[in-house]
């Protein structure tokens, strides 16, 4: 089994990605960018399988973060429940994943030291 350390490195990464492939985009851009919604879809996904692998001293650790929302959404994408709502997907990846991203790296720290 993977460690907690390598499942929060992989939500980082996916973030980055996501972050990257947004740059300079704002939300009428991304809307029409068919590409980059499914480069940030399969990103989201990452994140959530990720989530589920999280051990629950994490988890329980960490209540702040809403580690059953994002299993939720990792759900809904991979299985298309009632439509992907692209719309909730630019909300998620510009208000949801920055302060994600800095609670996972806090997490990160302390589990690096």
């Amino acid at each position: 089994m993977r460690d907690d350390l390598v499942y929060l490195k992989d939500i980082i990464n996916a973030i980055n990605d996501i972050e990257e492939f947004i740059i300079g985009m704002d939300q009428k851009q991304f809307l029409s960018d068919k590409k980059t919604i499914q480069a940030c879809i399969r990103e989201l996904e990452i994140i959530g399988e990720a989530v589920k692998n999280i051990s629950s001293d994490i988890i329980e650790s960490y209540p702040q973060i809403q580690w059953k929302a994002i299993a939720g959404m990792r759900d809904k994408l991979i299985h298309g429940y009632f439509g992907v709502k692209i719309n909730l997907v630019w909300k998620t990846i510009t208000e949801d994943i920055p302060f994600l991203k800095t609670e996972i790296i806090k997490i990160i720290d302390i589990k690096e030291k």
